[in-house]
């Protein structure tokens, strides 16, 4: 199991945010960098798209009760951009309702622990390349416009 404890941020105010913390967290301890609401060339837009140091990409769906998760029928999409797409949920959320090709994170405010891998369904080279250069060019907009709140917004691309 991964939990980490160093104090969470102070804009945390929500069970999606909390969540997405210790998720982001726990990937970060897995070797994983991680970007929230990552915007797919197909104009969704996942929860946390994450990059392993060998380049394999990993797409995670936060859902913070039943409700939220019935609701959403768009994760679907998200397997195009992503090796494996996992669902983050909080301790005690019903499991069986997850597909069983997606993967399991069980998470809180503070890290995560992964319960099933996600099935592996490999990206094209090309594909690959594009998901790799949005998520490169996304993280440094979003690095400049902290040194920069007055830059131009680049995400969408």
């Amino acid at each position: 199991m991964i939990f980490a404890t160093a104090p969470l941020p102070a804009i945390v105010r929500n069970d999606a945010a909390l969540l997405t913390c210790g998720v982001c967290r726990a990937l970060d301890q897995l070797g994983y960098a991680s970007l929230v609401e990552f915007p797919l060339a197909n104009g969704r837009r996942t929860d946390v798209l994450a990059l392993g140091r060998h380049g394999d990409v990993i797409a995670v769906e936060i859902k913070s009760s039943v409700a939220d998760f019935r609701a959403d029928q768009k994760w679907p999409s998200y397997r195009e951009f992503a090796d494996r797409l996992y669902f983050a949920v909080a301790s005690g959320f019903p499991i069986a309702l997850i597909p069983e090709d997606c993967g399991i994170i069980v998470a809180d405010a503070f890290g995560g622990s992964i319960l099933r891998e996600g099935q592996t369904t490999t990206l094209t080279a090309g594909r690959r390349r594009a998901v790799t250069l949005r998520f490169a060019r996304i993280a440094a907009a979003r690095l400049w416009r902290l040194r920069d709140p007055e830059a131009m917004r680049v995400e969408g691309m």
